[in-house]
């Protein structure tokens, strides 16, 4: 059993250091303060959050988060489960739009994942009862299908059944499952929309994960966000962790061992790479090749939007759903990230778009509104997306950019520079090809160990992967728990 640090090294001492404040490694701190021990976060950046941050990007009054803005698995995260109460006693309000996500189609039709199944399964004609016999094993199982999601894969899980069920469901190609199942473009393009959040190939194996996952919640916990953007939720976290007793510190990058305070333990919401970095010499050789071969996918060129008026859709259900999906059909879906994937630049991307000021209008002056919109390109990407982004925007919006008042573009470098965890661009802390769907950041018995028992990694690069969820740092505390201090 470890000794706390702090009794041997004095009053300056903590149990435990955090390095990152985005919602991992604040998730990682609430879990060690929840426990009793003494717990610092340290942050490079003069703001917490990570890629869950909130700023007036393009005029003053118009709230646009810089990275993450839709957040499908909060509510159905365990961790944020366990502090829920608390968050909304620190100031935290939740917006669950009408339907979840949205994706036009050509000729002014569009399919519609509304929160209600029915009401979608009814709009989707004769592949509504297929969506329906899809779908509902998984939203009536939610407490199965995150236990799998979002914990270790090497353990035994909760639901066998379940388990198995999502193995060989899971496995297939995203357009194996989309052609299998349903008949008609509107159904296939919603089931590709949401798969194509994997920033893969969609003819890979295991895409269909994502559109299991994501089309689940849907219709059970909802694609939800916080009110007033998503430094709200951060910010609630924090609030959290202080009356813990936790602390932050902003504005203290960490580039060596030398920049922590004296501790029992360390947890890195960070990636391999930047791990390995300021760990050097602490690791075995063989150790820090194994960070250094971590894989990172394409990046993202990401545009926010002052708006005068909202978006003109062309089918009026759009307005109804906080995400939106825009590329067509899947075939048009499937060929735009191939295309992404072999390093190449889509001329009509696929576009996700959040359109938060229609539900939360403390986001922009009255009368006034915001759009938040990606697209894939090749990691490190230097070519501007802006026109191929807006055509497509215009494809199913006639008149779109007769409304814009402003826009603020973002490239992979620029993501880069503001999260160091964002290598490239990429989104997602690290590929999801091969083994690094399932093993992040690399094939062991438990994801968050390292070569040194007291350092721990807990972020997008481990399980369960990028989102917010929180589910990374909460399973790195608890194993520095377990380890350290049992």
């Amino acid at each position: 059993m470890a000794t706390s640090v702090a009794s041997r090294n004095g009053a300056d001492s903590v149990d435990v250091v955090v390095v990152g404040s985005g919602p991992n490694g604040l998730a990682a701190a609430i879990t060690v303060a929840k426990a009793g021990k003494s717990v610092v976060v340290l942050e490079a950046n003069d703001t917490i959050g990570g890629a869950a941050r909130s700023a007036e990007l393009t005029e003053p009054g118009f709230v646009h988060d810089l990275g993450s803005a839709i957040h499908p698995m909060v509510k159905a995260s365990p961790f944020f489960a366990g502090i829920a109460d608390a968050l909304v006693e620190h100031g935290l309000g939740w917006i669950d739009p009408p339907a979840g996500a949205a994706h036009p189609l050509d000729a002014g039709r569009a399919a519609i994942a509304w929160k209600d199944l029915e009401r979608t399964v009814d709009g989707l004609g004769t592949d509504g009862v297929r969506y329906r016999r899809y779908y509902t094993p998984w939203i009536e199982n939610l407490d199965a299908l995150t236990d799998l999601a979002l914990r270790p894969l090497l353990r035994v899980p909760k639901h066998p059944i379940s388990s198995a069920r999502f193995g060989a469901t899971s496995a297939l190609p995203a357009t194996t499952t989309a052609r299998r199942v349903w008949k008609d473009d509107p159904a296939r393009a919603l089931f590709i929309g949401h798969a194509a959040h994997s920033i893969l190939p969609l003819t890979a194996p295991f895409t269909s994960t994502f559109g299991v996952l994501l089309g689940s919640l849907v219709h059970s916990a909802g694609w939800g966000f916080p009110r007033g953007g998503a430094q709200s939720l951060v910010d609630a976290m924090a609030g959290v962790l202080r009356s813990l007793g936790g602390e932050i510190r902003t504005g203290h990058p960490v580039t060596t061992l030398g920049d922590l305070p004296p501790s029992s333990a360390t947890i890195f919401s960070l990636g391999p790479t930047q791990l390995e970095s300021i760990v050097g010499n602490r690791f075995p050789a063989s150790y820090r090749t194994k960070l250094t071969n971590w894989r990172y996918g394409p990046g993202a060129f990401k545009i926010d939007y002052a708006l005068d008026e909202p978006i003109p859709w062309a089918h009026a259900d759009v307005a109804q759903a906080g995400t939106v999906h825009l590329g067509g059909t899947a075939d048009d879906i499937t060929q735009a990230e191939a295309e992404v994937a072999a390093g190449k630049h889509s001329d009509r991307p696929f576009v996700l778009l959040a359109q938060h000021t229609l539900f939360d209008p403390t986001r922009a002056p009255d009368g006034k509104h915001t759009a938040w919109a990606y697209c894939h390109v090749p990691n490190g990407s230097t070519v501007d997306q802006t026109e191929a982004i807006e055509l497509q925007i215009e494809r199913f919006a006639p008149g779109f950019r007769d409304v814009i008042r402003a826009r603020h573009t973002t490239s992979t470098h620029v993501l880069e520079e503001a999260n160091m965890n964002l290598v490239g661009g990429d989104i997602s802390g690290g590929s999801h090809t091969g083994s690094q769907l399932f093993a992040r950041p690399m094939p062991q018995t438990n994801p968050f160990d390292t070569a040194d028992d007291t350092i721990f990694l807990g972020s997008a690069s481990t399980t369960p992967g990028a989102a917010v969820h929180g589910m990374a740092g909460m399973g790195a505390a608890e194993r520095c728990l377990q380890t350290v201090f049992s």
